[in-house]
């Protein structure tokens, strides 16, 4: 089968970007493979559903250029199509002093990106949401909120869908058999370009095409504990401040689109790419390969990796994550944490090289086909925005300058 555009995986990121091929080339046709039965079943359905502001991310990032943009243009979408948006705001909480520096490097980089935040004091906290609990200063997000991925992605499906892009779902990507040439399990297809958008497997697609030699996808599983009571503990977004050095955001409250409350997430080392609950996906060969990554990691304790696999672990116990929670609010009833949300995975990048987990998104690629390898959090804010860099960089240029990203 002949097409224009192929894009591998019907997640936020290949929807975007086809979303963007068809307003940049009408005329061209654009074909979309996905090897489940629907969309949005991974990370893209999968995500806590925040719209994030983009206050987290160095100026020179592309996580810093796409967020902020992103964040307006996917609640426009919403507003479009007449999808649901929480409007519940954030703010960043301190647990003592030292963490106050952090809330001002946040503060920092927020404004370098254009973003509205600012440093606020307990009684401003107070008036935000009474029940938040910090030490002296808090950061505030007003425009931080919440969604429902799935309805996105399955709008984001519709309206490609209906501007003429085929998708064809339970097809699954097997291997390249020539320049411009993919087989799937249910036929080949052959494309001027072909985008590779396969988040947990988009690495070994493109070290397929000669590209992510020194890359390779660490999987984190990411759990929410949902809380199950009448009453309405908070109503804004609760988070501590981060470990700026790695990508992980900590436990904090999410107030979903529906004004639910959750805590979370975990983000425990996975043991092979699909690793969502029990044996079931199960892949020997991925086993192998990430439990040598994970062995090197755990060995060499590159970014503490070995006390944070750990605590991670302990995060399974309900009781142990609802405590951590505990101490940024002044009162909850730790009980009501009694069920675990659907997991999800993060298709985490690591370098190969260094050790060190990748911070940004990378995108490799050439006139013939591109990789999206690393569209970790927040990519699913970022999405518009970040679609249109990908064609402007690696479709409209046809070999520019800036062929490799990462």
């Amino acid at each position: 089968m002949k097409t224009d555009f192929l894009i591998i995986g019907a997640g936020i990121i290949g929807l975007s970007i086809a979303k963007t091929l068809q307003e940049k080339y009408p005329g061209k046709s654009i074909s979309i493979i996905e090897k489940e039965k629907d969309v949005a079943m991974h990370a893209s359905g999968r995500n806590s559903g925040v719209l994030h502001a983009g206050f987290y991310y160095t100026a020179d990032s592309l996580k810093a250029r796409f967020t902020r943009e992103g964040n307006a243009r996917l609640k426009a979408f919403c507003r479009e199509h007449g999808l649901q948006i929480n409007a519940c705001e954030k703010v960043v909480i301190a647990q003592n002093e030292e963490e106050i520096e952090t809330l001002h490097e946040l503060e920092k980089r927020g404004r370098a990106n254009g973003v509205d935040v600012r440093i606020i004091d307990e009684k401003e906290l107070e008036a935000i949401d009474p029940n938040v609990k910090t030490c002296r200063f808090a950061l505030y997000s007003p425009t931080t909120a919440t969604v429902d991925p799935k309805a996105v992605v399955r709008k984001l499906k519709e309206v490609v869908i209906e501007n003429g892009a085929n998708l064809y779902l339970d097809t699954a990507y097997l291997y390249r058999i020539g320049l411009n040439r993919i087989k799937t399990n249910r036929s080949s297809f052959e494309a001027e370009t072909i985008i590779n958008c396969a988040g947990l497997y988009a690495d070994k697609i493109a070290k397929q095409f000669g590209y992510a030699e020194n890359y390779t996808i660490i999987p984190f599983k990411g759990v929410y504990l949902k809380y199950n009571g009448d009453d309405q503990p908070i109503v804004t977004n609760i988070y501590p401040v981060p470990n700026l050095k790695n990508p992980f955001l900590g436990v904090h409250y999410t107030v979903t689109v529906d004004g639910k409350v959750k805590i979370g997430p975990t983000a425990i080392p996975a043991f092979w790419r699909e690793n969502y609950s029990g044996f079931k996906h199960f892949d020997f060969d991925d086993l192998t390969e990430i439990l040598w990554y994970e062995a090197k990691l755990f060995v060499t304790n590159r970014f503490n990796f070995r006390s944070l696999a750990f605590e991670e672990f302990r995060k399974y116990s309900k009781s142990h994550l609802a405590a951590l929670a505990r101490n940024m609010v002044k009162t909850i009833d730790e009980k009501k944490f009694d069920s675990w949300s659907v997991p999800g995975i993060r298709a985490q990048l690591l370098d190969t090289d260094t050790l060190e987990l990748v911070q940004d998104f990378v995108v490799q690629g050439d006139e013939s086909s591109v990789h999206v390898l690393n569209a970790v959090s927040p990519a699913f804010t970022c999405s518009f925005s970040f679609a249109e860099w990908v064609v402007e960089q690696f479709v409209d240029r046809k070999g520019g300058s800036e062929k490799v990203r990462g």
